[in-house]
């Protein structure tokens, strides 16, 4: 299937690994322009080697550190010289922990890296589009905004607040050309995962082997998902072909979440 985006300028944030990188490399392939945006200078132009290995298209890479407001206002001053025609919000995950007793200063941080940073980059790009009269937006969230995670309770908080902000600004644009959606990962096997993997084995006395076991005997499926098969995912929703589809929430999880 042509996903007809050959040509077009894709934005893609925590894009340096995992899921991100992922999701710039199937872009790439389907003939986009991608740039690439993350904290580390030397892990972006590691990623960007890897997906200019696979493209004759354009590969930039965009070093920002959404933690550091002062450098996101200087970025977002000129990235809107840039004709980026999909933008996919993406970014790492807070640390695991309980809800309860998180601080006021914990909260503040995690929702500037994780919801205003976002806002912010979109809110800027989105007059282009609307002008354009052309767009994709996409969020990569988390299964805890349908089903919350047990100790992950700042993101199941925080990413909820990501899908109200799409839910509304899909009805705001789409008479624009322009769509808005987010994409829920179940457990695509990143280092994230492994990550939260080892949390749990440390918090509950067992192995990461045996949590990563009891894992995979909860998806339906019964395992856990690639990186490319989540970007095959995303790769849709931001080609011509998904431009009947806004304002939804698509879960590639292999079945894990089990409401309707």
């Amino acid at each position: 299937m042509d996903l007809n985006i050959k040509g077009r300028t894709a934005l893609v944030l925590g894009s340096s690994q995992g899921l991100g990188l992922a999701v710039a490399r199937n872009l790439a392939g389907e003939g986009a322009s991608v740039i690439l945006v993350g904290r580390s200078g030397e892990r972006l132009e590691a990623a960007a080697a890897i997906v200019r290995a696979q493209t004759s298209e354009e590969v930039r890479t965009e070093v920002v550190d959404f933690s550091d407001s002062d450098a996101l206002d200087r970025w977002l001053t000129w990235i809107t010289d840039y004709r980026v025609d999909i933008l996919v919000n993406n970014g790492g995950g807070p640390p695991p922990g309980p809800v309860a007793g998180v601080t006021a200063d914990v909260w503040r941080k995690q929702f500037d890296t994780m919801v205003n940073a976002p806002f912010r980059v979109t809110t800027a790009i989105l007059p282009g589009m609307r002008d354009r009269t052309w767009g994709r937006i996409i969020n990569i969230v988390s299964s805890g905004v349908v089903q919350p995670i047990a100790n992950l309770g700042i993101s199941n908080t925080l990413r909820l607040s990501i899908i109200g902000w799409a839910k509304t600004l899909a009805a705001e644009v789409a008479s624009d050309g322009v769509t808005v959606n987010s994409v829920i990962p179940g457990r695509i096997h990143t280092s994230r995962v492994d990550q939260l993997d080892k949390a749990a084995a440390d918090r509950t006395g067992t192995t990461q082997d045996a949590i990563a076991e009891s894992s995979r005997a909860a998806i339906p499926i019964g395992r856990y998902g690639r990186p490319e098969e989540f970007a095959d995912a995303v790769a849709f929703l931001a080609s011509e072909r998904a431009s009947y589809i806004t304002g939804t929430t698509l879960r590639v999880d292999g079945g894990m979440v089990r409401s309707v």
